[in-house]
């Protein structure tokens, strides 16, 4: 890429950034969060090394990741950087010990076989993998996740596990183009978290919101928010 053209889209880039983290504080400052206890978790997934590269130098070293290879790839490039890498896509058998190995968070855990191969998995020099399990909070078919009412079983055994560290809670809930719809969606997954803690869990992450209703769920308590499009530009 020209020079003049990778300065441009550098640019670009930090603008998109800069109007995501304005979006954040505003709804932080709105809902009566304090200010920096929503975290921005950019998402990487299909962007190559050098846009992560670019973000990093912004301040920010978390970033998530869907595919597997692509993000290995990527963790070996900017190995130098000290980066914390999120996996946040649908976890198969064939990739816990991968992961188990190369990431610091998972936000995908939907079950207890795959919960107990990433335990046994995790490098005993390593410190336990941080989990959040993933909810089918809008009950969809197509949708990854566990069922509400299976969640305090599945949270029961992989509090257990001795290689990881169940953070908290995430979804993908379905689309709605309505606030308060939004809201009344990622409402569940708090209570979901609310109900747990009551029974002594002590969970502090909800993982919720996206490019599309980070406000919705800054509202409702999220912690994190996953945010790629608005930051990187419309994947290709």
């Amino acid at each position: 890429m020209p020079e003049d053209h990778a300065e441009t889209a550098s640019d670009l880039l930090g603008q998109r950034l800069a109007r995501v983290a304005a979006r954040l504080r505003e709804a932080e400052r709105r809902f009566g969060r304090p200010p920096g206890s929503v975290r921005l978790l950019p998402v990487s997934k299909t962007r190559p090394a050098a846009d992560i590269a670019r973000v990093a130098r912004a301040g920010y070293h978390a970033f998530g990741e869907s595919y597997l290879q692509e993000a290995l790839d990527k963790q070996q490039q900017l190995a130098a950087l000290g980066l914390e890498w999120h996996f946040i896509g649908p976890v198969q058998s064939n990739k816990t010990q991968a992961i188990a190995r190369h990431f610091d968070w998972l936000h995908s855990v939907e079950r207890e076989k795959i919960a107990r191969r990433l335990s046994v998995q995790r490098p005993p020099e390593l410190p336990p993998l941080n989990v959040c399990l993933q909810v089918n909070i809008s009950g969809e078919a197509s949708k990854s996740g566990c069922a509400l009412d299976a969640l305090p079983v599945l949270a029961s055994r992989v509090r257990e596990l001795p290689g990881l560290r169940l953070r908290g809670l995430m979804a993908i809930p379905a689309r709605e183009a309505d606030f308060e719809r939004q809201r009344a969606a990622f409402r569940r997954l708090r209570e979901a978290r609310d109900a747990l803690d009551a029974d002594g869990f002590a969970l502090d992450t909800l993982s919720m919101g996206m490019s599309a209703d980070l406000e919705a769920a800054v509202a409702e308590g999220a912690t994190i928010v996953r945010v790629g499009s608005d930051i990187f530009g419309a994947r290709k």
